[in-house]
């Protein structure tokens, strides 16, 4: 289990677009804008696949829950850590159901829980982003008052330092707007994060071209996966090595 997202990635859960992702009946109950391209979509999901096993991480790829088009995005479900799992409660009402789908997948291949978020409580894993001994946190549209309260109680119990923020629209999750891409140094998109917030660690800042401008997957060892259409967040980590 990660403790820190710049780590070596070793073992990753997926979830493939095969039926559910594409039998969408109520796209504003889903917060999905339009209806996917299939072919398009099974594709890149395909070349993320090979991307993390060509670089030695082993993918555990599972089946979609039932009626539920959002699991294909599993980081949302739970947040993994050295002591265990957390069961999260999410924040969007047509998602709820896929966080007990995940814990049983988590417990299938030997993950054991180390806690949940109760009722009123929400957090969707987006906003949760572990960084070595800190913890940031982001306060969403998903992710409530409540919910930062339990998920801070549960994470500091492993002694993280808890770091909150207020994440300001278009942006749906902390994920959007930041990564954590070596053990020591952070990608985040500029003007939403107070002075000092990313203390300890070295900086790379980004313009806040899209929702999901700061969102990239760290592989380890100074390895990073970019969506291909957010460029000139590419080309800048090209830059800085």
């Amino acid at each position: 289990m990660l403790k820190n997202e710049g780590d070596v990635l070793r073992k990753v859960i997926v979830c493939t677009p095969r039926l559910e992702y594409f039998k969408i009946d109520n796209l504003d109950a889903h917060n999905i804008s339009q209806l996917p391209d299939r072919d398009k979509a099974i594709h890149q999901h395909d070349v993320l696949k090979s991307i993390l096993e060509k670089s030695g991480c082993k993918v555990i790829d599972v089946v979609e829950l039932r009626n539920h088009p959002n699991s294909v995005f599993v980081r949302d479900t739970a947040i993994c850590t050295p002591k265990g799992y957390i069961k999260l409660r999410m924040g969007l009402e047509s998602r709820r159901g896929e966080e007990e789908w995940m814990a049983e997948v988590l417990e299938s291949v030997g993950e054991s829980n180390a806690g949940s978020i109760k009722k009123p409580g929400t957090v969707e894993g987006g906003d949760v982003i572990l960084a070595g001994s800190i913890a940031f946190v982001g306060y969403s549209s998903r992710t409530n008052i409540d919910g930062i309260k339990q998920i801070s109680n549960l994470l500091k119990d492993m002694d993280y330092e808890i770091r909150t923020v207020k994440i300001p629209p278009p942006f749906l999750h902390l994920g959007g707007t930041m990564s954590v891409i070596s053990k020591q140094c952070v990608l985040y998109c500029k003007d939403i994060f107070p002075r000092g917030f990313f203390k300890g660690f070295d900086k790379i800042d980004i313009p806040n071209s899209s929702f999901i401008s700061g969102n990239v997957i760290s592989l380890g060892n100074d390895r990073v996966i970019v969506e291909s259409s957010n460029v000139e967040v590419a080309e800048k980590l090209e830059d800085q090595g």
